[in-house]
């Protein structure tokens, strides 16, 4: 990861990239559910679902239609 490194107005160092891969399994605070990586997560915090696994789904959802089984004819071939 990155390293992030910030100074506070106190003048103390602060690792923001550190910070991040420390949190990242904790739960994010909201109603949403989801980790920090986003994995959705289940009411005793275990994953449910991945982040790559969402984004995947909703691919596949969204080319899906758009794949056609059979080749496209067009008039000059008809002749």
């Amino acid at each position: 990861m990155t390293s992030r490194k910030y100074i506070s107005a106190q003048g103390r160092s602060i690792d923001l990239g550190a910070l991040v891969l420390k949190n990242e399994h904790v739960r994010a605070v909201g109603n949403v559910g989801v980790n920090a990586r986003g994995d959705t997560l289940d009411s005793l915090d275990r994953p449910i679902e991945s982040q790559q696994q969402k984004s995947r789904k909703h691919y596949e959802k969204q080319t899906a239609g758009n794949v056609r089984n059979s080749p496209v004819k067009t008039k000059r071939e008809g002749k």
